[in-house]
């Protein structure tokens, strides 16, 4: 297990560039299998998720060409089915949550997907229902073989149908939509999750030949075709990672410009951190956070203390919250967060009560904040990263306090977020892996 030593205290200063989309990159690699032709993509991040999909990828028969460091051409035309059923896929499958989405793939094509119960964050339920009932609408068959530990779906044929998402779920509308584009006749799905993600999917698979309408909306209405061919695709950058630096400049009172955010891709996340009284001014397609000595949280327009809560997009993403959370806890003034869809998400406060936060955690879903103004620094503690994004909250809050603090686990980090060790020292950070 590694872990960061962090000297906090520092002010950063300089830019960073957010790498490419680590939610978009898990759906985009998987559409690779819908094509017997090559699949070139552009902006790859390299962290340990998208590392271990194009692992599994490369396992079960599909060509893959590093082309830099960036840039991969993916080749599925020897697809190796027999390596579902091998112990070895089963075991690299099971520690990837992406995994899930071989099946609306390996299912359109080949007519037969397996896959265990996926790993990935620890932050309560993550039921896997959307993704199997969307595939019996289409006219697979779902079961769990208990010897593999795992779910089958076979399919003689696919056939599009009508369908309404119990929730609008982005990897279950991403599965939904790869195993659709090849059924026979017309798919609809309504309650569709329309994340930037699932634009660019949808784009993709356009270019591929499929046949998608309403993408970016939460219906959308695809025709089936009986192949797809090869296209290049070039992934946003990461909009999770740019939250992840506005909140860093904040906390650390520092001076970050932010290089090619696709700002328009951003949706709400700006105008969220606005709110917590963070200035920032769009440069063209960069966004640069000055210093600011202090920040004050907005309140609603009747006085009332403000609520951060996420939502299905265009509401903000639920991989911020704890990153809201960590930015007001040096802001003037009280916030109330409220996680909605996950119930474990919000148990990492424990450790920055540690270190000096004014928190009240009201519930699974609910913390109330009071920010301490940027009048008294955090103390700096040993703690362990739970998840990804929570990993992320509190390297930030560690960056912000004083002396020097440890995060273990930090393997959690690197699933999501490229050398962040690396790129945070160069603009003026103190942070040794260990």
């Amino acid at each position: 297990m590694a872990s960061f030593e962090i000297v906090g205290g520092n002010r950063l200063s300089g830019e960073l560039v957010p790498q490419g989309s680590k939610n978009e990159a898990l759906q985009i690699l998987c559409a690779v299998l819908l094509s017997e032709e090559e699949v070139r993509v552009e902006n790859v991040p390299n962290i340990r998720d998208v590392n271990k999909l194009i692992e599994l990828l490369g396992f079960l028969g599909v060509r893959i060409t590093k082309e830099s460091a960036e840039v991969y051409t993916f080749c599925a035309k020897n697809v190796n089915i027999d390596a579902l059923h091998t112990a070895e896929y089963l075991k690299k499958a099971t520690e990837l949550r992406g995994s899930i989405m071989l099946v609306g793939p390996l299912l359109a094509r080949f007519g037969y997907a397996l896959v265990p119960q996926p790993g990935g964050d620890k932050i309560g339920r993550r039921r896997l229902d959307t993704h199997y009932i969307g595939f019996q609408k289409l006219g697979a068959a779902v079961s769990y073989n208990a010897s593999l530990q795992s779910y089958e779906v076979k399919a003689k044929k696919l056939e599009g149908c009508y369908m309404l998402l119990d929730e609008a779920s982005v990897t279950g509308t991403a599965n939904i939509v790869m195993a659709a584009v090849m059924a026979e006749g017309k798919t609809t799905i309504f309650n569709a999750a329309c994340e930037p993600y699932l634009y660019q999917l949808c784009t993709m698979l356009n270019r591929m030949g499929a046949k998608i309408s309403g993408v970016g909306s939460n219906l959308l209405t695809i025709e089936g075709v009986k192949e797809l061919h090869g296209c290049s695709h070039r992934m946003l950058p990461d909009m999770i990672e740019v939250g992840s630096f506005i909140g860093l400049a904040a906390m650390t009172k520092s001076d970050i410009l932010i290089k090619n955010v696709a700002y328009e891709q951003l949706g709400i996340i700006p105008q969220m951190f606005s709110k917590l009284g963070i200035q920032m001014e769009r440069k063209g397609d960069d966004l640069h956070i000055p210093s600011q000595e202090a920040y004050t949280i907005e309140r609603f327009m009747d006085g009332s203390i403000l609520t951060i809560a996420d939502a299905p997009w265009p509401g903000f993403t639920p991989d911020l919250i704890s990153i809201a959370l960590v930015v007001a806890i040096q802001a003037k003034g009280s916030v109330l967060i409220h996680q909605k869809m996950f119930e474990s998400r919000l148990f990492f406060v424990d450790k920055l009560i540690d270190m000096g936060a004014q928190i009240i955690l009201c519930d699974p879903h609910r913390a109330t904040v009071i920010g301490l103004g940027q009048q008294t620094p955090l103390r700096a503690v040993n703690m362990v990263s739970p998840d990804i994004r929570a990993g992320v909250a509190l390297l930030i809050a560690a960056l912000s306090a004083e002396g020097t603090s440890r995060i273990d686990n930090i393997e959690q980090i690197d699933r999501g977020y490229q050398n962040i060790d690396t790129r945070l020292n160069a603009i003026g950070a103190n942070i040794r892996r260990l």
